[in-house]
C-alpha cells in the first residue's frame, strides 16, 4: 500500500474509531488534570529548548523516559508511590514533546542528540547515577546514551521499547515530504481521533478518560509535532543495530513487557535480549496487558520496579 493511501486509510479509521467510545468513561475518581501536572513541572534550559520534568523524592534517582508519541504524562499515576518507595523521581518530556520547547529543524530530534539532553539534564540535577526506565522510542535514546557515557546508569528497567530491528513492526513507514507532513497536520487538528485510535489499539482492560486524553492531547493542539515527524520519517524506516552497544552493558536489568503488544513483539528479541543483557529469570516480568502498561498494569509496575534497587 502506497503512503498516501496508508494516510488516508489511518484518517478514515480514525473517523470510525472517534464513533465508538465504549473504552473511554467522561471522568475517574481523583484524576490528575493536565493543568495540575504541568504545574509541577520544572524547566532547564537546554542549548536547544527548555525542558520540562518533574523532580520529586528525596532518594536513589529514578528517571522514567517516555517514548513517541507521548509526555512524562504517561508516568502521572507511579510518580507519587514511587517517591513513598524511597525513590527521587525524575520525569523529563523530551525536547519536542509535552510541555517542552519544539523548536525548529530536523537533526536537533536525531537520537543521539536527544540522549545527550538527557545526560545534560542529569549533570544538572547533579544526578551522577540513576535507576533508568525506558519505554517505547526511549529505548533508542538509551541506547544512544550508552554509547555516549556506559557509566551513568547503575540499573535498567525495560518496559515495551524498541531494542532490535526484529522486534519492531511499525504501523506505517514515512519518507520526509508532503505525506508526512499531512500525518503531522491530521495529529494536530484531528488530534482526539488519533490519540483515541492509539490508546484503543494500545490497551486491553483501561478506559480512558477525557482528562486521560487531554494530557496527550495538549502538546499536539499546540502544534508539537516537529519531533514526531523526525521519529515518522526516520526510526520506523531504519533501527541501527544496537547489538556492539548492549553487549557492553554490565548492570543488573530487569524487562516488564505487556505481551499483547503488537507493534513491539518480545516474542521476536527475547532470546537475545536475555543473552546479550545477561538477564536473570526472575527479573523477567510478561504480563497479560499491551503497549501502554503504564495506563493499565500501572501498580504491577510501581510494585516491581519499587523492589527493583
Amino acid at each position: 500500500m502506497s503512503t498516501i493511501k496508508k494516510i488516508i486509510y489511518l484518517l478514515l479509521i480514525q473517523f470510525l474509531f472517534i464513533q465508538c467510545k465504549a473504552y473511554q468513561v467522561n471522568s475517574k475518581r481523583n484524576e490528575m488534570e493536565y493543568n495540575t501536572y504541568r504545574i509541577q513541572q520544572k524547566f532547564w534550559n537546554s542549548p536547544n529548548g527548555k525542558i520540562a520534568y518533574i523532580d520529586k523524592g528525596e532518594g536513589k534517582p529514578l528517571l522514567l523516559l517516555h517514548g513517541v508519541p507521548t509526555s512524562g504524562w504517561l508516568y502521572r499515576k507511579m510518580i507519587d508511590p514511587l517517591v513513598e518507595k524511597g525513590y527521587r523521581v525524575i520525569v523529563p518530556d523530551m525536547l519536542g514533546f509535552g510541555n517542552s520547547d519544539s523548536p525548529d529543524g530536523y537533526d536537533v530530534y536525531d537520537k543521539a542528540n536527544h540522549a545527550k539532553r538527557i545526560i545534560g539534564l542529569m549533570n544538572y540535577l547533579n544526578i551522577n547515577n540513576w535507576h533508568h526506565v525506558m519505554h517505547d522510542a526511549g529505548g533508542l535514546w538509551t541506547w544512544e546514551l550508552f554509547k555516549q557515557d556506559p557509566n551513568k546508569i547503575y540499573r535498567l528497567t525495560i518496559l515495551n521499547t524498541i531494542i532490535y530491528k526484529e522486534g519492531f513492526n511499525p504501523p506505517v513507514n514515512m519518507k520526509q515530504g508532503n505525506m508526512a507532513k499531512l500525518a503531522m497536520w491530521s495529529y494536530r487538528n484531528f488530534t482526539q481521533m488519533s490519540l483515541k485510535m492509539l490508546f484503543k489499539n494500545g490497551t486491553d482492560t483501561i478506559k480512558m478518560s477525557k482528562a486521560d486524553i487531554e494530557g496527550y492531547a495538549m502538546p499536539f493542539k499546540e502544534g508539537k509535532t516537529k519531533a514526531l515527524y523526525k521519529f515518522f520519517t526516520t526510526n520506523t524506516k531504519s533501527i541501527p543495530n544496537y547489538s556492539s552497544v548492549i553487549k557492553q552493558i554490565n548492570i543488573p536489568t530487569q524487562v516488564i513487557w505487556g505481551i499483547n503488544d503488537t507493534i513491539l513483539l518480545w516474542n521476536k528479541d527475547k532470546e537475545l535480549v536475555i543473552k546479550d543483557l545477561k538477564i536473570k529469570s526472575e527479573n523477567i516480568h510478561i504480563l497479560n496487558k499491551n503497549h501502554f502498561l503504564q495506563e493499565e498494569s500501572a501498580a504491577n509496575l510501581i510494585e516491581i520496579i519499587g523492589v527493583f534497587k
